[in-house]
């Protein structure tokens, strides 16, 4: 079970979900310096400690990660920061 498990709908098209999932994954990365990358519509991003995806469909963005031991602490600030962001872009 991911530690951060995130479903959010939207009614966006889908090209315009993967660039404001893009901005997301910009804000992250810059934040708390985690690498990404796009599969397909899903964009994977990993640092130490870190192993996440953020899959971008038709009506929904879903974010999972897991957690090492040492961040498990900054849990509920990730998750936070993680919703905030994907507020700011699909409210």
């Amino acid at each position: 079970m991911p530690s951060i498990d995130i479903l959010r709908n939207h009614s966006v098209p889908l090209a315009e979900a993967r660039k404001k999932v893009q901005r997301v994954a910009d804000h992250i990365a810059s934040k708390f310096d985690v690498a990404c990358r796009w599969e397909g519509n899903t964009l994977l991003f990993q640092r130490s400690g870190v192993d996440g995806h953020i899959q971008v469909s038709a009506k929904q963005v879903h974010v999972t990660a897991d957690l090492g031991f040492l961040l498990m602490a900054l849990r509920g600030p990730v998750e936070r920061e993680v919703n905030r962001y994907l507020d700011e872009e699909f409210s």
